[in-house]
């Protein structure tokens, strides 16, 4: 299966898609006394998923037929929830990747029997990186040369805000740099920064300069370039990710989360257009849009 690009038709693998399963929902629905199914329907104009995550992981199968899209990384976004995402990629082991979010204080690797990457979102849950409590989820990583997903820089979760529900996320834990003595104390594991860093771009690309185990996934719409003196464009974010990282440490990701609207394919199409303006080969494309994530993922 491929999609469409610049280039012809290209293998898509997506290293960032939440899997907003029904437990996903009902756990934020807990977070607000009195919160009904049909308010979370009103308000986020979705319907809850079915209760079993394998018939929800069915529907975004159908959905990535659709678009061409060949693998995803499925993220689990409330801690405890990892069941979800690895009864999905049972249930498609040719399709899926288990990706789930750890709150490092509840982490118990028995529970990720199976899951390719720990997700770690330090200032939603308001710890450092650098915290004992942290370390075993690094160390896990380490024995299994497997991967933890790190989200750094701004963070907003937009049904949160649909729900009514508080964000109180501390920024305190957002800078990649942060990363920087852990990722060289593991360096079998591989570290995977969102969004360019979310904000902090420099700061991502420091890191990714010094430790050649850290990876940038380039998901969503990328809407932290306003907060940069330099007015970034995409292209521009693209060709010093490219100079300081290079191709091979680059991770497409659409950051898509709800079906409907489904999978973010302006994501896919402004990304190849950008880089296709760049001059990047279709060697360096493929690595890019799915090739390397499958590298860092295969044990």
């Amino acid at each position: 299966m491929q999609r469409d690009s610049p280039w012809g038709p290209i293998a898509v693998a997506d290293a960032h898609l939440h899997f907003f399963s029904h437990r996903f929902f009902t756990t934020l629905a807990a977070q607000k006394p009195g919160l009904t199914t049909e308010e979370i329907r009103s308000k986020t104009g979705v319907n809850l998923p079915p209760e079993e995550p394998e018939r929800f992981a069915a529907m975004w199968a159908r959905e990535l037929d659709r678009h061409g899209v060949e693998r995803a990384a499925l993220i689990a976004s409330v801690p405890g929830d990892e069941s979800s995402v690895l009864a999905a990629a049972r249930a498609f082991p040719g399709r899926f990747f288990a990706f789930a979010m750890v709150h490092p204080r509840m982490w118990t690797p028995e529970n990720f029997a199976g899951a390719s990457a720990a997700c770690l979102f330090p200032a939603m849950h308001g710890y450092s990186v650098h915290d004992d409590f942290a370390q075993p989820v690094f160390q896990w990583a380490e024995q299994n040369r497997s991967v933890v997903f790190v989200h750094c820089g701004v963070l907003s979760v937009g049904i949160r805000g649909k729900l009514g529900l508080a964000s109180p996320f501390d920024m305190r834990f957002s800078n990649p740099v942060d990363l920087h003595a852990v990722a060289l104390r593991y360096p079998a594991a591989r570290f995977v920064v969102p969004h360019f860093g979310a904000g902090y771009f420099r700061e991502a690309l420091m890191l990714a300069d010094l430790c050649p185990n850290v990876y940038l996934d380039t998901s969503s719409s990328n809407s932290w370039m306003r907060y940069q003196e330099s007015h970034l464009d995409l292209r521009q974010v693209f060709r010093r990710a490219l100079d300081v990282a290079g191709p091979q440490r680059l991770l497409f990701g659409s950051d898509s989360a709800l079906l409907p609207p489904g999978w973010k394919h302006q994501v896919f199409d402004d990304q190849a257009t950008a880089l296709y303006e760049l001059g990047v080969s279709l060697h360096d494309a493929r690595a890019i849009f799915g090739e390397n994530l499958l590298r860092i993922l295969a044990r």
